[in-house]
């Protein structure tokens, strides 16, 4: 069999997985009391599982989360308002297939941007593009694409993502031009996208902080009907999260977690 000549090919289709397969049946005898059938279908599903962790990676450097969080680290031990059942719920991901929003409010390191990336990064592992942004910097890009001719096609790239999460919410009071930045925002993707809304203003404050009373109530509207609530209390769990972290990469580098 003309192993190398066949390995080369498979690289050539851009079928690496199978490629990379090929050479492990090579290299072990495990494989040599199979068919041909089971040792072609491994080398199909080895493609198959090549490619979806491509696709994933790819959807996580698009989503430029700012915390390498996940569902499952989440500590439900600390006393924090933090309904395990909730977030059980949100973990099915059916939120984002009915196009609902979450919320998540609380004071400075209660947790609030980890939780907001760990649902950021579930989502991206059942197949929803992503997108994490600060509100501060999400305003301050729609307004310099405003002026270089590029503010409808940025606009409508936020569009597209089926998942936005914009932290640092309410932080300070909006401009006009920022309010209705952000209605046509809302707007784009009422009923066909979700939003993560991470903030330290208590949702009954939001109205005030948008400023307008007309283009709050238009903005809000669109949001808070359809949104699941978490109110996040308690002390700050930034060191166990930071612990966790410097375990997981295996040294104490850590980052601000809020």
């Amino acid at each position: 069999m003309l192993t190398h000549p066949t390995q080369t090919k498979l690289q050539e289709l851009k079928l690496n997985g199978m490629a990379k397969g090929l050479t492990d049946q090579r290299d072990s005898e495990l494989y040599a009391a199979m068919s041909f059938e089971e040792r072609l279908g491994l080398l199909v599903d080895r493609e198959v599982t090549d490619r979806e962790n491509r696709r994933l990676q790819t959807r996580l450097n698009g989503a430029k989360l700012r915390d390498t969080a996940c569902i499952e680290d989440l500590d439900f031990k600390h006393p924090r308002n933090l309904d395990r059942g909730l977030i059980q719920q949100l973990t099915t991901c059916q939120w984002l297939k009915r196009a609902y929003n979450v919320f998540i409010t609380g004071a400075t390191g209660v947790g609030k941007t980890y939780l907001a990336c760990a649902l950021a990064q579930k989502a991206c592992r059942e197949g929803y593009d992503s997108l994490y942004l600060r509100s501060p910097l999400l305003f301050q890009d729609l307004a310099v694409a405003k002026g270089d001719g590029r503010y409808k096609k940025l606009l409508a790239s936020y569009s597209k993502k089926r998942l936005l999460v914009l932290d640092d919410w309410g932080l300070a009071p909006l401009s006009d031009e920022q309010r209705r930045d952000l209605l046509e925002l809302v707007e784009e993707r009422h009923g066909r996208g979700s939003l993560i809304i991470v903030s330290q203003v208590p949702i009954e404050r939001w109205h005030d902080s948008i400023g307008d009373p007309t283009l709050a109530d238009a903005i809000l509207d669109r949001i808070i009907h359809n949104a699941y609530r978490i109110e996040l209390k308690g002390e700050t769990v930034r060191p166990h999260y930071v612990r966790q972290r410097a375990q997981r990469e295996g040294g104490d580098k850590a980052e601000h977690l809020e």
